[in-house]
């Protein structure tokens, strides 16, 4: 029954998306040739070619969305998502419509009316996509459009399952309860949800109690079972999803992945990577050099000083990790006596006699950091990522902090999400080493530039620099 709700809504949904581009169709034309700026248009296109490209945009845009799993079921997308996925689906189709007005005349159709209605198309499918978004999730909040789940385990998997469907409510997912491997589990309850039989009994419980998917949250060492599952769900209209225990090892970006059409689940990764890595590089080039040609005045201004109060150069260079774990050298202004390390490497502290009188003034202003707009530009480093470490620091920190490595699977940055959270300076290694890790999978553009814009608002001063 559900399914053919489904198919309903599907149906529903393309009839909807259909009718507003016809909408933005017909305002494009509009805006295009009966504005006051080209009103009356000199060369209006013929009735015959605008229906023809209509219809095209009408066959095209519903195909392409399908084409990107938009009518696809997938509660678990969020708003952002939809978004994002009709962006992509959006410029593939107006691609392809540019392409096909070509075939329509000689002379080409409106590009400016096509820009206008690929635009005004974007805005109305993605704002109806949101909206109703919104409206669904709250009705399921309600307790409405509900898919009932039954889980099949009653372990630690099992518990972390009911505890992210309770978490996420407006998705639409209700546990009816567990089944468990072990007789003596049945009648207790696991994150709230009552264990209704065992194993044996799956067959009874998808018949009594109106189960939509189930979930198989077994442990790696009992999936000898999954046959039997699948075996008795086949003979039913229920979905069947597995958890894989396998994940509890996942550090980054764990997910399944295509290996030459055998699926594999992969532990560990990083999503910058491709495209991504090179509009990231784009992003530090273009920004680095706009920030040291602004900024050049003020550069000058601060090696004047350095040179004039203290003995000894105005930049410092000190061999820092970077991305995959290879050394670089990071520039800095000179903050300390020339004979700073004298008696080793040490973390600089609070009040620390090494530190110059100027060289206060810019640890507290983060001035000193500037020169590593060179390290940047040059593509040593980024401008937001993990802060690098000093190789003799990083042997200490690898033994007794789990997962320290994954910070130099990117390249380390001038900034990140640690520092404008306030880890700079003798903060916590291990907080900063979460927060990295939060940055490195969350990775987007639009994250580097939140953490950017928070830097150049609030995080030159902090009372952890020195």
């Amino acid at each position: 029954m559900f399914k053919r709700y489904h198919q309903l809504f599907t149906a529903l949904r393309v009839l909807l998306d259909l009718a507003i581009v016809a909408a933005a169709f017909a305002g494009a034309y509009s805006l295009r040739f009966n504005s006051p700026q080209t009103w009356p248009y000199p060369e209006l296109p013929a009735a015959r070619e605008t229906l023809i490209v209509g219809a095209l945009a009408l066959l095209i845009w519903p195909l392409s969305l399908r084409a990107m799993g938009l009518y696809r079921a997938q509660r678990q997308k969020t708003p952002l998502d939809e978004v994002f996925g009709v962006f992509k689906a959006t410029l593939v189709a107006g691609l392809l419509l540019v392409s096909a007005t070509y075939f329509v005349r000689e002379a080409r159709y409106s590009r400016a009316m096509l820009a206008i209605f690929t635009t005004l198309a974007f805005l109305g499918v993605a704002l109806a996509r949101v909206f109703f978004k919104e409206i669904l999730q709250a009705l399921r909040r309600r307790g409405f459009n509900l898919r009932y789940v039954l889980v099949v385990g009653a372990g630690r998997l099992a518990r972390q399952v009911l505890e992210q469907i309770d978490l996420h409510r407006e998705l639409g997912f209700r546990p009816v309860g567990c089944l468990s491997l072990q007789r003596k589990r049945v009648g207790t309850s696991v994150a709230g949800s009552e264990v209704v039989g065992t194993l044996r009994e799956l067959r009874q419980v998808l018949q009594a109690r109106g189960v939509d998917q189930v979930l198989v949250a077994l442990p790696s060492r009992s999936f000898h079972h999954l046959p039997r599952i699948m075996e008795i769900c086949a003979d039913t209209t229920v979905d069947v999803k597995v958890v894989p225990d396998l994940y509890q090892y996942a550090t980054l970006f764990g997910g399944l992945e295509e290996f030459g059409g055998l699926p594999v689940v992969n532990l560990q990764s990083t999503g910058v990577l491709g495209i991504n890595a090179v509009v990231k590089r784009i992003f530090d080039l273009v920004f680095s050099a706009l920030f040291l040609l602004v900024l050049s005045p003020l550069l000058l201004l601060v090696a004047a000083l350095i040179k004039l109060t203290s003995r000894g150069p105005t930049l410092f260079t000190q061999e820092r990790v970077g991305l995959d774990g290879k050394p670089f050298r990071m520039l800095k202004f000179r903050t300390m006596r020339i004979d700073a390390e004298q008696e080793g490497p040490r973390f600089a502290e609070a009040g620390d006699p090494r530190v110059t009188p100027v060289g206060a003034w810019l640890r507290r202003l983060s001035l000193d950091e500037l020169p590593q707009l060179l390290n940047v530009f040059k593509g040593d480093m980024s401008l937001v990522g993990p802060r690098p470490e000093r190789p003799v620091f990083i042997e200490r920190f690898r033994r007794r902090i789990p997962r320290y490595q994954l910070r130099h699977m990117v390249k380390s940055g001038m900034t990140g999400w640690a520092q404008i959270h306030g880890l700079r300076g003798n903060t916590s290694i291990h907080k900063r080493v979460e927060y990295d890790l939060y940055y490195i999978e969350h990775w987007s553009l639009l994250l580097d530039l939140k953490i950017l814009a928070r830097t150049l608002a609030f995080g030159f001063l902090s009372r952890n620099a020195y």
